[in-house]
């Protein structure tokens, strides 16, 4: 009767090596659906922090301009002024007969 206890034996062993291996399989296919779930969500994260932060740099991108043109405008303006203070004096250098100034 030892024939047979060895065969039944052999056998649970098969089965409980299955079983292990399935536990095994299992249990991996539930790590990959969790790692994809919180891929999932940090893609959903990460989306959302660029569409903020691509908000928060056009806000700033059109404070920018908004400042160089402010700057600009007021930067011409005196240009302006300058030449034109540069025009009256020539003249009144010349109506007075004096030599031209160095002013560059």
């Amino acid at each position: 009767m030892t024939e047979p206890e060895n065969l039944v034996l052999t056998i649970l062993r098969e089965v409980r090596s299955d079983i292990s291996r399935i536990q095994e399989t299992m249990a991996t296919k539930a790590d990959v659906a969790e790692v994809r779930s919180e891929m999932n969500s940090l893609r959903a994260d990460v989306a959302s922090d660029f569409a903020s932060l691509e908000k928060r740099l056009s806000d700033q991108i059109s404070g920018l301009r908004r400042a160089v043109m402010e700057y600009h405008s007021s930067a011409i303006g005196h240009g302006v002024l300058i030449s034109e203070f540069e025009e009256r004096l020539r003249r009144v250098e010349q109506h007075l007969n004096l030599p031209p100034s160095e002013t560059h």
